[in-house]
This record gives C-alpha cells, structure tokens and sequence, in this order.
C-alpha cells in the first residue's frame, strides 16, 4: 500500500526548474531511498513533501490525505518525522531533555515538555535507553547537546526523529561526514527499524550504504525520476550511468 503519493509536482526558483512534474509513490514498510546527481531536486522535493516549501502545481498525498501546501506543523502532526542534514538540537538542553521533547511535536505539548510539566514516563525513559545503547551514548543523558562531535549529533538528530511519532520517517543524508563506524551504526539501526516494519525515505550520496539498506531506489535527474528499482535492478541501468557519469 501506498503512503506517500507525489502527483506532477512541480517547482522552481527564479524560473529554474528544480522539481518538473515529478510523480512516484512510497510504499509501506519498506526503504525507499532518492538518489541522483547534485541538483536533481532530492533535497526540494523533502522540503515540499515537509511543507517548508509550497508546490507550484501538482499534489501531495500522505496516508489519503492531501498535505498539498499544507504547514510543516500540519503534516508533522499527520504523521511524518524528518530528521535534517545540519543539526537541529538545543544547544543549552541536555540529551535527554532534546530527546523527551521528541515525544511530543504539537506545540502545546512541547512548551510543556519544556517546562517540565508533561509527565516523564518509564516507557519514555526505556524507549531514549534503547537506542543511546546503540549508538554508545547511554551514559551522557546529561550533557549539553553542544557538547557533541558533529557525528555523535547526527546519530542524536536520528533517534530523536525515530522517537517522534510518525508513519514516515524521513532521512536527509544520515551518513554524510560522518566516520565508518557511525555509519555502520546507522545501518544497524535502519535495519532495525526496517524489520519492524517502519516505512523510511532517505536522500544519501553514499551508494555503498544506499544499496546495503534500501529495498527500492528512485533515480532522479533535472527534477523528475529517471529509474525505479530495486539495487540489483539499478546498478547497470544505462540510464542511471548516463545522469551520474554522461555519455
């Protein structure tokens, strides 16, 4: 079953195309990732489907609902938690109160979070455990997030997106810039979460990890997919070779 839908979206930027009546589905309880050479729309097409960007013609559908132009609190809410390519923690907040305000992503609820006054539970605490342990962070629950390397917040910015409730999880570059190590980690976790049956959508330049963690890839290339497969299928695909290499 389709969760996402995207139905000849276009966009463009001071009359540059970057999205072109771009139309493919996400399925359910799989890996989807978007891969194509550098300004082939990826990263605008996350910022349509997250409501950062309004569409200039076309429709998004998410879980049956249209989110077209729709508020990125609206379609947060609906069910779709992003993690970004640059962080988006509170510095001045430890780990821990970065990861509890994940729980909850209506502002009510946040502002609560903040100052304390929702109820921080046992199942909160255990789900947070659980995956610090993966990522060998479970006993800096009480450091500021400034206080993190550059990759140990990108894991951190990935279990805060997993926690948030969602239907869609979406993943802009979670490997970039970080060590093989951190990678594989990543990888461990995607992997989890896919045999859970958790429905997740990545942009990565990374082939090696992209073809280790996806059951379908979507090629774009100048605004518009070009191929759709699995890896094995995408690997020797003339025209995937023609966008990233040329003639």
């Amino acid at each position: 079953m389709n969760i996402l839908e995207l139905r000849n979206v276009s966009k463009s930027f001071g009359g540059v195309k970057a999205v072109d009546d771009c139309s493919f589905e996400i399925k359910e309880n799989m890996i989807t990732a978007l891969i194509g050479p550098n300004g082939s729309g990826k990263t605008t097409i996350f910022n349509l489907v997250s409501g950062l960007l309004k569409l200039d013609s076309g429709k998004i559908i998410f879980d049956k609902v249209d989110i077209t132009n729709k508020s990125p609190e609206f379609i947060s809410n609906l069910g779709i938690s992003r993690a970004f390519q640059q962080s988006q923690l509170f510095d001045n907040l430890t780990l821990e109160e970065n990861l509890l305000l994940a729980f909850d992503n209506e502002d009510t609820k946040f502002f609560k979070n903040l100052l304390g006054i929702n109820k921080i539970t046992a199942d909160k605490k255990e789900k947070i455990h659980h995956y610090l342990k993966m990522i060998n962070l479970e006993r800096h629950l009480h450091h500021l997030a400034r206080e993190f390397s550059y990759g140990q917040r990108k894991l951190i910015e990935l279990v805060r997106a997993i926690i948030n409730p969602h239907k869609l999880l979406m993943l802009d570059e979670p490997v970039a810039g970080v060590t093989p190590q951190l990678r594989n980690k990543i990888t461990d976790i995607l992997l989890e979460l896919k045999e859970k049956g958790e429905t997740i959508l990545l942009i990565e330049h990374d082939m090696y990890f992209t073809f280790n963690v996806a059951d379908r890839i979507i090629v774009l290339d100048k605004g518009k997919p070009i191929a759709e497969g699995t890896p094995d299928e995408i690997k020797d695909n003339p025209k995937v070779l023609e966008a990233y290499l040329g003639e």
